[in-house]
């Protein structure tokens, strides 16, 4: 069987260990599977630097779009107003899924390839005293760009706003103190920087911000606080978990810490990042989004010319055991090159050999 290493931003490439806990079979009534959602509960606040006093953990299944559009619908009373910041097309999702459940929302657009003007937004926000939740996407891995949480979250802070971070692609992979950044709610997944699989997504929530929100949401399944107060009985999920999934999960988490954490995987993947830009470049590949803002998680590259063959470059890397993403930007060609997941140095190395050859096969 074919092993790929996935330059994706999850689902993303996984170690043997992690794969391996999702041989057994588990019932999700059972007493020791409970105590495994508990722990995972307890762990990703320490990942996440919070307090259990003040926060807790909610898993939910599902995709972390399914989990994104569970903060909306259980945050967001009929009387709020929240501002949400899009600068990809993953705050262009949140500001979609607002709309469709009748919110009153404010929508900030930036270039894919620029961070928000914070003196604008504090402007906004002055302007409307109405508003009372901000929404933004930190990793953006529609370019790679990375949004400045600290800054953003402040504004929020002194206008005494209510904080949705959708940190998918970053939480796990850049250290995130949630405590310290005073968010209300962050939203990750399981498939991304603990780097597990895909199955359920999770939320780190103020506990004060959680309990104003019984009765918000208008659809069962998403309905985030009936889901924390279920779970926080013994562990048990609502409905049916995906029990291999979280089994995996709890391997992942082991592995992070494993591996010295956040911080020393933030290490890795920033490492990686760099390597990998500075090799492509050579190559003639430029990344859209400036080296200032850029993640460590993903990278956009422009085409070098008009002639590049995508799918055919594609097919190629592919056929060798490396997945590419393509690009999304609809103006200007491009495709992505993730680096997280179980892929180290000796992985990049490999890729920029060959897609030299490719370039000299090419005649380019």
């Amino acid at each position: 069987m074919t092993q790929y290493k996935l330059l994706t931003p999850g689902p993303l490439t996984t170690t043997e260990t992690v794969k391996a806990q999702m041989l057994e079979d588990r019932c999700t009534w059972d007493d020791d599977y409970k105590d495994l959602t508990q722990s995972i509960r307890q762990k990703l606040l320490t990942i996440g630097m919070a307090d259990t006093n003040k926060y807790t953990t909610v898993l939910q299944q599902g995709s972390g779009s399914f989990v994104v559009e569970s903060v909306l619908q259980t945050a967001l009373s009929n009387d709020d107003h929240i501002l949400i910041i899009s600068n990809g097309a993953y705050g262009e999702r949140m500001i979609k899924m607002a709309q469709v459940m009748n919110k009153r929302v404010t929508s900030v657009y930036s270039p894919y390839n620029a961070i928000p003007n914070i003196n604008e937004l504090k402007q906004i926000i002055e302007d409307d005293t109405t508003i009372t939740h901000l929404a933004f996407v930190h990793c953006e891995t529609t370019t790679g760009i990375l949004n400045p949480i600290k800054e953003i979250c402040e504004i929020a802070t002194q206008k005494n706003l209510q904080v949705i971070v959708d940190a998918m692609s970053s939480f796990g992979g850049v250290p995130i103190n949630v405590e310290e950044l005073n968010i209300d709610y962050l939203i990750s997944s399981a498939n991304k920087c603990i780097q597990g699989v895909p199955g359920f997504g999770f939320v780190i929530a103020k506990r004060t911000s959680l309990e104003l929100c019984k009765g918000n949401a208008t659809s069962i399944s998403l309905d985030l606080y009936d889901q924390w107060k279920n779970m926080n009985i013994d562990g048990k999920w609502r409905f049916t978990s995906p029990t291999h999934v979280v089994a995996s999960f709890s391997q992942a988490i082991r592995e992070l810490e494993e591996e010295g954490g956040v911080v020393q995987r933030y290490q890795r993947y920033q490492s990686n990042n760099t390597y990998i830009i500075n090799e492509m470049k050579k190559m003639g590949f430029e990344p859209y989004v400036k080296n200032t803002v850029q993640s460590p998680i993903i990278t956009t590259f422009l085409y070098p010319n008009e002639s590049f063959d995508f799918k055919d470059f594609y097919e190629y890397m592919k056929h060798r055991n490396f997945v590419l993403y393509p690009g999304k930007l609809m103006n200007k060609p491009s495709f992505r090159i993730g680096n997280i997941g179980d892929l180290h140095r000796n992985d990049f190395e490999l890729m920029i050999k060959l897609i030299k050859q490719y370039r000299i096969m090419r005649g380019e």
